[in-house]
């Protein structure tokens, strides 16, 4: 391709998890911890809503972190730096609400260790003291360790098998330390997985510690137009493209969003099914 936005640097971080920088002054301008965009390859492209990871507002560029989990994601993991996409608009939604605290815990789930970064750096930069738990499956899919470190009084990395770090859930590192000496935490910030975001909130609940969730519900134009991300908070109606994507995690219909979530599950699955035979037949990598 070579019109819209260039990929000036690509990484690959797992056969299914990568990184992006792609070049956007006016985006990298005025994006915040907390922002996403929507991301279409060309005009046949499906829209796909994207945390920021991070940005660097000299070099003019934004960094997105993806996880090929579907038809469009596998397709947009074949591109290589200097390619480029048509669409790459943002920044949409609610920057977060970010001042100084005396001590926050960040914890990130698998890709959401991605969004929580910029987060975990404004904190530090305010002069918070901050508390970072990072999570994967296993050991060879963890990534952005030494970011975190670089910003982060105290590290914690935790792996479903325990090939690195502590071996179980981000949500079980969190008791440990609520329980220990973080107890005294002001806020708690957990993105990731919609299962180990309301883990985390029935983790903190109890000792009263405000918790603020990112949630990457389904979208479509990203704008509320749609109406695909509503979800319910503290029994109201809200949208997580305008209204969000963070929330008080202790107001959030977590039930309710996961069974949302799962809507379209069926078509997903056809899509994914079809592309993966049309590159068996073409000799494509899917």
């Amino acid at each position: 391709m070579s019109t819209g936005y260039r990929i000036v640097k690509k990484e690959v971080y797992s056969p299914v998890t990568y990184l992006w920088e792609v070049e956007a002054p006016d985006l990298a301008r005025a994006a915040q911890p907390g922002h996403f965009l929507m991301v279409r390859t060309d005009e046949h492209g499906e829209r796909i809503p994207l945390t920021v990871a991070d940005f660097d507002r000299q070099r003019g560029t934004v960094t997105v972190v993806i996880q090929a989990v579907g038809k469009s994601t596998r397709e947009m993991m074949q591109l290589e730096e200097g390619d480029s996409i048509l669409d790459f608009i943002g920044p949409l939604g609610e920057a977060s609400h970010i001042h100084r605290r005396s001590k926050v815990i960040l914890v990130g789930g698998g890709l959401g260790v991605a969004p929580v970064y910029p987060q975990l750096r404004a904190y530090k930069e305010l002069g918070s003291t901050t508390i970072s738990i990072i999570g994967f499956r296993t050991q060879s899919l963890v990534f952005w360790e030494e970011k975190f470190r670089g910003m982060s009084d105290e590290l914690h990395i935790a792996t479903d098998d325990g090939s690195s770090g502590h071996k179980g859930f981000v949500s079980q590192v969190l008791q440990l330390l609520l329980d220990g000496k973080h107890r005294d935490a002001e806020e708690v910030v957990a993105i990731g997985p919609l299962p180990m975001m309301k883990a985390c909130c029935d983790v903190s609940r109890p000792f009263g510690v405000r918790t603020l969730v990112s949630l990457n519900s389904i979208m479509v134009d990203g704008t509320g137009m749609c109406g695909s991300c509503r979800v319910t908070v503290g029994g109201k109606l809200k949208f997580a493209c305008v209204d969000g994507p963070d929330f008080d995690g202790h107001q959030v219909d977590f039930e309710e969003l996961m069974l949302r979530q799962r809507r379209f599950q069926r078509e997903e699955q056809a899509s994914l099914t079809r592309y993966e035979e049309e590159c068996r037949l073409t000799g494509r990598n899917a």
